[in-house]
């Protein structure tokens, strides 16, 4: 069993800062179970453009307000605390903080632990 407290991440080489956004990474694809889990925070106004071509990711919103503009078809999906959204297509989006917004985000496959977006948005698929 594994038990990770969030202070034990925060100031180490698993927290990783975008300027948009900070990302604490608790579970990682060393640790085994076949996804990543991080609690990242995103920054009021700002706007983050994402395309997570190599990867799945499911978003819980546990505090602020924000939004979500998938550019297929450029609807805007409000979200608050105690909504969830799913990028099941590899959607590419544009995320924005209207307040500070605290998420828990998983991914699958699981992320190494130092990615960050590229030119696209998107994160590599391994960087181990």
């Amino acid at each position: 069993m594994k038990v990770v407290d969030l202070n034990d991440i925060v100031g180490t080489d698993q927290e990783v800062d975008n300027g948009n956004w900070v990302s604490r990474r608790l579970l990682l694809k060393k640790d085994g179970m076949g996804y990543s889990v991080h609690d990242t925070i995103i920054r009021a106004g700002t706007e983050t453009h994402i395309w997570y071509q190599n990867h799945l990711e499911a978003v819980y919103c546990i505090e602020g307000e924000g939004e979500v503009e998938t550019l297929a078809d450029n609807k805007v999906h409000p979200i608050k605390a105690d909504m969830l959204y799913s990028l099941d297509q590899h959607d590419e989006h544009l995320l924005r903080a209207k307040t500070d917004m605290r998420m828990v985000c998983v991914f699958n496959p699981p992320i190494s632990g130092r990615e960050v977006h590229d030119e696209n948005g998107v994160y590599p698929v391994d960087v181990d």
